[in-house]
């Protein structure tokens, strides 16, 4: 644990600091989450791709291991809802709350400081397919409108909605560098790397404004989805890594970034899409808090795997 410790307190250093600040300072939460979207994410996924030295193998086989956990956790939202029909604005909130993990302001941080460079490129690989998942799936899954219409046109939903994301351009922007080997002037470079590594402080910094904002309260639904999230989503991710082959940092990656708390941009998709966004807010910060636990215990059984 002791290891594990400066991780954790670098972590929650820069959130508790955002928290002042969002007390203290009020600032622009929506400005700051745009720099984030538009030109610091993009550029630590750019740098990222650019730099990684990781197999094609291994990547595909984090997306996979995403991809598996992804759609085994929405099974168990329907067996849920099917043993005990829930509303639709509640059934929706669950699936936004269980299927979506904070890889982003709390992930890539979290990995960074305990896992290094080698642990955060793989960390950016498991962020492409859950933003695939955030942008591109869940907004036509959320509308039900994922059953209209023939297989052409929702492929050209799914395409609109993915490529509108800046995301995406950043994505085959650095596997374009990637492939054809080009080099970027040393200038350049170090410009791309300090904006990406700039994400990760800012994410943390806005995610303690948004806690500064919420309350926190542990209702029947909140208490639901902490088991569900915190616990259950990283088990899943576990074994199926285990099918999968995964060990050693692979491993400990995508167990890590399945522990995450309920992403912040779930109560976006809760306000767009009739879900109740009340109670999503109040699972980001009940998450949140408790993953303050689990996550230092998860951390600390995943490092001693093979």
């Amino acid at each position: 644990m002791t290891a594990i410790l400066p991780a954790i307190i670098a972590v929650a250093v820069i959130v508790i600091l955002g928290m002042i600040a969002g007390r203290l300072l009020n600032p622009d939460q929506r400005t700051l989450s745009q720099l984030v979207i538009y030109i610091l994410a993009p550029a630590l996924v750019v740098d990222s791709l650019y730099k990684t030295e990781m197999a094609l193998d291994k990547a595909i086989a984090i997306i996979g291991v995403f991809t598996i956990t992804s759609t085994l956790l929405y099974s168990l939202v329907w067996l849920i809802n099917r043993l005990r029909p829930l509303s639709t604005p509640i059934h929706k909130s669950f699936l936004l709350a269980v299927m979506l993990p904070n890889n982003g302001n709390i992930g890539l941080p979290l990995v960074a400081f305990s896992l290094g460079d080698a642990g955060l490129e793989r960390a950016v690989i498991y962020l492409i397919g859950s933003s695939i998942l955030l942008f591109g799936v869940m907004p036509p899954l959320l509308s039900g409108d994922q059953g209209t219409g023939n297989v052409t046109q929702r492929l050209q939903r799914f395409l609109k909605t993915t490529l509108q994301l800046p995301l995406s351009w950043a994505i085959a922007g650095g596997i374009t560098l990637k492939l054809l080997q080009i080099k970027l002037p040393n200038n350049l470079e170090t410009t791309l790397h300090q904006l990406g590594q700039t994400s990760i402080v800012l994410c943390l910094l806005l995610l303690g404004i948004q806690l500064s904002r919420t309350r926190l309260a542990l209702q029947p639904f909140e208490l639901s989805i902490l088991p569900l999230r915190l616990l259950i989503g990283p088990a899943i991710a576990f074994w199926v890594a285990r099918l999968l082959q995964l060990s050693g940092l692979d491993l400990q990656v995508v167990v890590l970034q399945s522990a995450m708390p309920v992403a912040i941009n779930a109560v976006v998709l809760a306000t767009e899409f009739g879900g109740d966004a009340a109670k999503v807010s109040r699972s980001v910060v009940a998450t949140t808090v408790f993953a303050l636990i689990t996550l230092p215990i998860i951390l600390e059984l995943m490092m001693g795997k093979p």
